[in-house]
C-alpha cells in the first residue's frame, strides 16, 4: 500500500461503493471483489484504507453495531469532503488515466457522479488529446522491421478503440440516450 493511502487504486471504487450506501469493511471487501475481481481487495487492506480515509475526513464511522450473533461492525459513510474528493478523483482519472488503465476504467465506472456537462467536457478533451497521440504514431521508425514494432500497432488499436468509445459515450450523454443519475445535472 502506498504511504499516501489516498493514492491506492482501491480508494476510488471504495468511495464509490460508499456513495451507493454506507456499510462496513467486510461488506465493502465482498462488494469490491464481486464487482472488480481484478483489484484483489483484502479485508485488512480495506479496513486500513477506511481508517486512513477517516483520518483524512473523507469518511466517518458510526458506533459499531451488532447484528444477531455476528461481531460488532463499524459502518462507514462518506463525508461532504469525501464526496468532493471522490469527484476530484473521477475527474483526474478521466483526464489523466492512461488509456486502458485501471485508473481510467475506475473513473469511467463512477463518471455518473459528475454533472453530464462536466463529464462530456473532460471526455471530449481526452479524446482530442488521444487523437493527437494516435496521429503521432503513424508509420514505423525508418529501417525497423514491423515485427520489432508490433507494440505500435497494438497501441494504435487501443487508442483508436478508446477514442471511438469516448466519442460514442459523449454523443449518448449529449442526446440523453443514456440515463444520467439525478442530482448531477448542471
Amino acid at each position: 500500500m502506498p504511504l499516501d493511502a489516498s493514492r491506492n487504486s482501491l480508494v476510488l471504487p471504495l468511495l464509490g461503493l460508499l456513495v451507493e450506501q454506507p456499510t462496513h469493511a467486510y461488506d465493502l471487501t465482498t462488494r469490491l471483489n464481486e464487482r472488480y475481481p481484478h483489484l484483489s481487495a483484502t479485508r485488512s487492506t480495506v479496513t486500513s484504507l477506511l481508517k486512513a480515509l477517516e483520518r483524512a475526513d473523507l469518511v466517518t464511522s458510526r458506533v459499531p453495531e451488532r447484528v444477531g450473533r455476528r461481531p460488532p461492525r463499524t459502518v462507514y459513510e462518506l463525508t461532504e469532503t469525501g464526496m468532493a474528493d471522490f469527484r476530484r478523483k473521477i475527474e483526474a482519472g478521466l483526464r489523466e488515466g492512461l488509456p486502458a488503465s485501471t485508473d481510467f476504467v475506475m473513473a469511467v465506472a463512477y463518471a455518473g457522479a459528475l454533472p453530464p456537462g462536466d463529464a462530456m467536457s473532460i471526455l471530449d478533451t481526452r479524446a482530442d488529446r488521444l487523437d493527437q497521440e494516435l496521429a503521432a504514431l503513424q508509420g514505423f521508425p525508418g529501417g525497423v522491421p514491423e515485427v520489432h514494432m508490433l507494440e505500435v500497432a497494438y497501441w494504435r488499436t487501443i487508442l483508436a478503440t478508446e477514442i471511438d468509445w469516448i466519442r460514442t459515450l459523449t454523443s449518448r450523454i449529449r442526446t440523453q440516450d443514456i440515463d444520467w443519475p439525478e442530482g448531477t445535472a448542471p
